[in-house]
């Protein structure tokens, strides 16, 4: 068996930042100390004179970013997301979401999958902190290929963008030939059972899911959902039409994430079953990263035990 090939989510950006440098003169990126983690170290290496440091600083860090971007610059304002969305949350708030300016914050290391940092860094509470910005649009790309690409597309709206990248090497799920449509789901399996919407590393695991679904003989169908904000309301929509029952999953708590966002349209405009796999309502801790995942039941048997349960569901209403 050919080996899966992984690569970190945070990497991507990374490389992106260096090749979108090469194509945008006007694009700056900024940091918080943390350049060698969140990978615009490469950037710095190709673009010194392009690149600052803030230090730790990162309400700094979000001012500095929101002043030139109104001066006509491109840029991405890089620190982990615990200090992105949570220290600077004011600042993200009042300097960049109040007045609608465009900058581009890549948030690294969020989730459970930081690992041996623990608590106090790993973040996830990040998407439901951005999803209360009006304007924000938020990405958590599900692989190397999405991450990248999203990159380059955030570039160009004009509005304030979360992205949001993982310490964690995950396996590819896209070819080279793909591009992110920001605000629109991706179907990766077709499926009238149930409906696993998932983001972020959980895009894996609900593919594994689906097939371990197919041999018990059930039918799930996957949908990629990179864009929490603006979320794709008429792919969620025809697959609870379709399935009648949906399945979130996302390295994120089930407070305000993924699982909260779809619930919410779904209750406004077609209700079914809806079951979340994510953090419940706890801190993390410190461990492997691969076997935090496994605690906090962010994996492929989590999925497909809430799957049976969201059909059971639909079958007794």
């Amino acid at each position: 068996m050919a080996e899966i090939k992984k690569t970190a989510t945070r990497d991507a950006y990374g490389k992106a930042l260096v090749d979108l440098g090469a194509q945008n003169e006007k694009l700056l990126v900024l940091d918080a100390d943390l350049a060698a983690a969140t990978k615009t170290g490469a950037f710095k290496k190709a673009n010194p004179d392009r690149f600052f440091d803030c230090g730790i600083a990162e309400q700094n860090l979000m001012g500095v970013a929101a002043g030139l971007t109104t001066m006509g610059f491109t840029v991405f304002a890089s620190t982990f997301a615990m200090f992105a969305a949570g220290r600077a949350f004011e600042q993200v708030r009042n300097t960049i979401g109040y007045p609608h300016i465009p900058v581009k914050i890549g948030a690294t290391h969020a989730g459970i999958s930081v690992g041996e940092d623990g608590a106090s860094h790993q973040c996830c509470e990040d998407i439901a902190l951005m999803r209360t910005i009006p304007g924000m649009t938020i990405i958590n790309p599900a692989d190397a290929r999405e991450a990248y690409t999203a990159v380059f597309e955030a570039a160009k709206l004009d509005g304030p963008v979360y992205l949001r990248f993982g310490r964690l090497a995950v396996p590819e799920v896209f070819g080279e030939d793909y591009t992110i449509e920001i605000g629109k789901g991706v179907e990766l399996k077709p499926g009238t059972d149930v409906t696993i919407a998932a983001t972020g590393l959980m895009v894996n695991e609900a593919n594994i899911a689906a097939e371990q679904l197919a041999a018990a003989g059930i039918s799930a169908r996957v949908l990629n959902i990179h864009t929490i904000k603006p979320l794709d309301t008429e792919i969620l929509i025809k697959a609870a039409k379709e399935t009648g029952a949906i399945v979130t999953a996302e390295e994120h708590s089930v407070i305000g994430g993924l699982g909260g966002a779809v619930a919410e349209a779904l209750s406004d405009i077609y209700p079914v079953p809806v079951l979340r796999v994510g953090v419940q309502d706890v801190f993390g801790s410190s461990g492997p990263a691969v076997e935090m995942l496994h605690v906090y039941g962010l994996d492929a048997a989590h999925i497909v035990e809430k799957a049976k349960a969201a059909i059971a569901l639909k079958q007794r209403a």
